[in-house]
């Protein structure tokens, strides 16, 4: 072999071998959810010792139903009844469902849970609020098992229903608004 020959096969090794190494870092690079937190208010941030499980996205409804304001004899507002969406990975499959009252995560494996509300922060005029909650044991077993916390983040619509006035004369409608959002679910780390 010449000195060519040889310089020429230790660079196509070495190429070889960079490209090997590439290759199997790609494949040992989980698909994991990549959802940062660090935009977000911090009064709707997951505590430490959470990391993401799971990134949905919700899209359905909102109901509200026109009824007497509290405290306040004589006055009506719309008042948030219960979501009915579907929940679906990135990829757009449907992998749960969320309804309520009670508020109700729904894996399609048929564990679900509810959840407390913690917070609730500003997204937008005309999107619901950011909210975490705090997830309650989960009922049967399955993706719902071991959710720590749910963030509700990326919200579309949703707000109680503005064109539609809600008068005593109109107690008891029901509107329903259609909403986007996304729902983290995070278990302990």
């Amino acid at each position: 072999m010449s000195m060519h020959t040889t310089s020429r096969s230790i660079a196509v090794l070495g190429a070889i071998s960079a490209a090997a190494a590439v290759l199997t870092a790609c494949g040992s690079m989980s698909m994991a959810p990549t959802f940062n937190q660090s935009s977000l208010p911090p009064t709707i941030q997951v505590p430490a010792g959470n990391k993401v499980a799971m990134e949905t996205v919700g899209v359905g409804d909102i109901t509200y139903e026109c009824r007497d304001k509290a405290n306040t004899p004589g006055a009506t507002e719309w008042v948030f009844v219960g979501p009915d969406a579907k929940l679906n990975d990135r990829s757009g499959k449907q992998v749960g469902k969320y309804y309520g009252p009670p508020a109700t995560w729904e894996s399609m494996d048929g564990s679900k849970l509810t959840a407390t509300q913690l917070a609730v922060a500003p997204s937008g005029p005309t999107s619901l609020p950011f909210q975490l909650v705090k997830a309650n044991p989960a009922v049967g077993s399955g993706a719902m098992t071991g959710v720590t916390y749910i963030q509700r983040v990326a919200l579309q619509g949703g707000v109680a229903p503005a064109a539609v006035p809600c008068t005593p004369a109109t107690k008891g409608q029901k509107q329903v608004v259609k909403y986007q959002a996304d729902y983290i679910f995070y278990k302990a780390s």
